[in-house]
């Protein structure tokens, strides 16, 4: 280990005992993943790097010491204004050498808008499974996609440990733009502060929330007007799409309710599968042609990649509203959320759908 190399101390420890739960489970498939998981865990783990020892070096690239620099000024920012729990998460930098850190594979039956779940220790049950391994993750979305599964698969370049790890920053978020950077950690540091195991759309609503108020006072304080359109804008044009989602998943729902033979409803959601392609080539006549969501389209529109989008911003307004309540102070903002987290599932529910 280099000097530059920061010691990975309890963490280590960690996942070597999730390495040991793994064993102790029953089913050979799931010590096989768990084993997996662990594997990449402590590969990062044990390839962190202390940021302010690579830039004490000499011959670090100057566009990595800028874009280190910066996320030093966000770590701060974050503790100081937004109230987030920092500690020693994203003090250190790990170069992974591939192009995403994890993937997830994502699976739906063929006629359903609801996806199919897995519980794991840690983050209760949510609606992926993720890989360290592209070729690992393919050849599960083809198991169950012989299975008859509607399936797919997209790379991730960061995620939070929950509180479990220091989470580093990572090789495949350092070409992103500052402002960009700034949310992702914001909205991971909002992860380790408060989290529903199996409540996707309560974590990302209440994470993206944090995110979106977090850079907008971070581009204020350091009068960045050209970031802060720019983030105005990312944001706008991401609730349109969600937006346009969340309109087709409402279709395929109704669509999927009917009373009708298997090859027709197949013919049928073909057909929604092409208007959903074409509202959105619609809806880039209104962005001037951007072109960011492009790859995303490019895939099947099945139901499982349906899913990855369609509840992911549900509460936003929601949380939104309790943050204008909390008369915008970040610490009575979050004891609300936490309160609300305490709640039983029928109170949140009850909640909830008053709000609305």
């Amino acid at each position: 280990m280099s000097a530059s190399k920061k010691l990975p101390g309890s963490n280590s420890l960690k996942a070597t005992l999730l390495l040991v739960i793994s064993v102790l489970l029953i089913s050979c498939e799931t010590v096989g993943y768990y084993s997996q998981a662990a594997r990449g865990q402590l590969a990062i783990v044990f390839g962190r790097e202390d940021i302010q020892r690579l830039l004490q070096q000499q011959d670090l690239p100057e566009e990595l010491a800028i874009k280190f620099e910066r996320v030093l000024e966000i770590r701060e920012f974050a503790e100081s204004e937004l109230m987030l729990p920092v500690s020693d998460h994203y003090s250190t930098y790990v170069d992974i050498e591939r192009e995403h850190v994890v993937w997830n594979v994502f699976a739906a039956p063929e006629f359903s808008i609801d996806p199919v779940n897995w519980c794991y220790p840690i983050a209760g049950c949510v609606s992926y499974r993720g890989y360290f391994s592209e070729q690992s993750a393919l050849r599960y979305a083809q198991k169950l996609q012989e299975d008859g599964y509607d399936v797919y698969t997209g790379g991730v370049d960061a995620y939070s440990t929950l509180g479990w790890f220091e989470d580093s920053v990572l090789s495949t978020v350092l070409t992103r733009d500052d402002y960009q950077l700034a949310g992702l950690i914001f909205h991971e540091l909002a992860h380790q502060l408060v989290y529903v195991p199996g409540d996707t759309t309560f974590n990302e609503s209440f994470a993206t929330a944090v995110e979106r108020e977090g850079v907008r006072r971070w581009l204020t304080t350091v009068n960045d007007a050209t970031s802060l359109d720019a983030a105005m804008l990312d944001h706008e044009r991401q609730q349109q799409f969600v937006d346009l989602i969340a309109q087709y998943r409402d279709e395929f729902a109704q669509l999927y309710e009917q009373e009708m033979a298997a090859n027709a409803m197949r013919d049928r959601k073909t057909e929604l599968q092409q208007d959903l392609r074409l509202a959105y080539e619609n809806l880039k006549q209104q962005w001037q042609g951007y072109a960011g969501y492009d790859e995303w389209f490019s895939s099947s529109l099945n139901n499982a990649q349906l899913s990855t989008v369609a509840s992911y911003n549900d509460l936003l307004p929601f949380f939104s509203e309790l943050f204008e309540q909390s008369n915008r102070d970040f610490s009575s903002f979050y004891s609300e959320v936490k309160g609300i987290a305490d709640l039983s599932e029928a109170e949140q529910n009850q909640l909830l759908r008053a709000s609305h």
